[in-house]
């Protein structure tokens, strides 16, 4: 019985990973059409890599007397840079078309691979400027998306704030945009990777710590003015059923 539950589970496997397989084909097939739509030069750049790159592998077989066998080495290393070209086109095309969009920071730092805590929207305005929060290697790091005049203001602040609660953890700054000073959106990522590693893991963990406990407690507290006769041991009740 068991026997057979397990044949019956390790199925089920197979069938779930072929249709997750199959899926990830159709999407990337959907996006190698819409991309070469918009893009007329996406498939002569890739078939010139391929041609290229198996071109050069062949020729230095031919050099050393094994053309043939170094042959299906050039394909599948043509195929490779290919696919790296398609990739960074599509990349590209994705940031052309969120760059300037609300919000667009924020995504892209969600994407961010490795040891990185991102909390959106830690400030904004009512014009949808917003200050995102990273907390990484480098030690924190305020991105600010809007107009620059008005999130110059929110980062100020925002840092002024941070610094009191994270002592001498390093706080970097960086702006969206495409002025002077500024990191453009698709270089984002990369910007904040050349960034020095101040802090070890456990740090990390420590710092992020600190600021959800401060973020915990302002949440807490009432929003707005105290209403007119409020006393308050009834705030101090209300903070302790919370």
């Amino acid at each position: 019985m068991a026997e057979k539950q397990d044949k019956a589970a390790a199925a089920e496997a197979k069938k779930a990973r072929k249709a997750e397989s199959k899926a990830k084909r159709g999407q990337i097939f959907q996006a190698f059409n819409m991309q070469r739509k918009e893009d007329k030069g996406l498939i002569p750049w890739m078939a010139g890599a391929l041609l290229v790159i198996t071109g050069v592998v062949f020729g230095i077989g031919w050099l050393l007397g094994i053309q043939w066998f170094l042959l299906p080495v050039g394909i599948l290393f043509g195929l490779l840079a290919a696919v790296i070209i398609f990739g960074r086109r599509v990349q590209k095309n994705v940031y052309s078309k969120a760059d300037g969009q609300p919000g667009a920071a924020a995504w892209a730092l969600d994407n961010l691979r490795g040891r990185w805590r991102v909390t959106p929207s830690v400030a904004g305005t009512t014009q949808l400027d917003a200050v995102h929060r990273v907390i990484g290697r480098p030690g924190v790091i305020l991105v600010a998306e809007g107009a620059p005049h008005r999130v110059k203001t929110l980062l100020a602040q925002e840092k002024k704030r941070i610094a009191r609660i994270v002592g001498d953890t390093p706080i970097y700054d960086v702006i969206v945009g495409h002025e002077e000073g500024q990191v453009e959106l698709r270089g984002l990522q990369r910007h904040l990777m050349k960034l020095p590693n101040n802090l070890r893991p456990n740090q990390i963990d420590g710092v992020e710590k600190r600021l959800a406990a401060i973020a915990a407690r302002g949440a807490a507290l009432p929003k707005g003015p105290m209403p007119a006769g409020a006393k308050m041991r009834s705030v101090q009740r209300t903070m302790r059923r919370r």
